[in-house]
């Protein structure tokens, strides 16, 4: 059985490590990087996230925020 990401089963270090790992999915860390604005045109990504690093928000309503063009 795989892991919970929601907030109410982890830690704000275990989502730390759940977005670290998932914005390198590119081969290059995220710190500094404009791959993401610069091809995609989302802006900074590890910003986007902070809402479920700081357990405000689920990654599930991020990426729909996402996907609808309302990142906030």
């Amino acid at each position: 059985m795989a892991k919970s990401y929601l907030i109410k089963d982890t830690t704000k270090e275990e989502r730390i490590k759940i977005i670290e790992r998932s914005l390198n999915t590119c081969g290059t860390p995220c710190e500094g990087c404009t791959l993401c604005d610069g091809i995609m045109g989302l802006g900074d990504a590890w910003s986007m996230y902070k809402p479920y690093i700081d357990g405000e928000k689920e990654i599930s309503e991020i990426n729909e925020e996402i996907r609808t063009g309302f990142v906030r």
